[in-house]
């Protein structure tokens, strides 16, 4: 890799840590090309990115954003999932780590509050925001359409107080 791939790479990398709503630092311990490529596609699909990065670079990378306290997690072969979506990232990674022994969370970010393999998994045990966004208007329109069957209620007790009578009128 020369000085120009290099900038490069730290120009990237510092993108991805300035946009990213939470950062997950994972270590690969030997997996295949084919257990790789499934990974990447879980967490395409769930709208984050995933980079295999020297470690030097990325400690350049993380510098002056939000997630400096990710420095010490850069030993080994690691890799960095990140995502705008605070719970997209760690989500997809947690599912594949449940699948293979040849993928470990070391930690992660979610802004810089630095978190831990423990903290990463109970992030990825959140509804992402999409799902709460749908909660949330959900229990907007619930009343909504309470109001509007009270309302009508009385109505249609009175409709058939009337063709009672009607009823036994004729």
């Amino acid at each position: 890799m020369d000085r120009s791939q290099k900038a490069e790479s730290v120009a990237f990398l510092n993108g991805v840590f300035s946009e990213a709503g939470a950062v997950v630092i994972t270590r690969n311990l030997g997996m295949t090309v084919a257990q790789s490529t499934v990974l990447r596609n879980k967490i395409r699909e769930a709208g984050a990115t995933y980079k295999v990065a020297k470690n030097s670079l990325a400690k350049l990378a993380v510098a002056g954003t939000d997630y400096e306290g990710l420095v010490d997690l850069f030993t080994g072969p690691t890799a960095i999932a990140a995502s705008a979506d605070p719970v997209a990232a760690a989500k997809a990674v947690v599912e594949f780590a449940k699948t293979t022994d040849k993928i470990e969370i070391v930690g992660g970010a979610m802004g810089s509050q630095v978190l831990n393999e423990a903290g990463i998994k109970a992030l990825a045990t959140m509804p992402s925001l999409d799902e709460l966004r749908g909660t949330l208007i959900g229990l907007i329109q619930a009343p909504a359409t309470k109001i509007a069957q009270l309302t009508t209620a009385p109505a249609a007790k009175l409709a058939r107080v009337f063709g009672a009578y009607a009823k036994e009128a004729a």
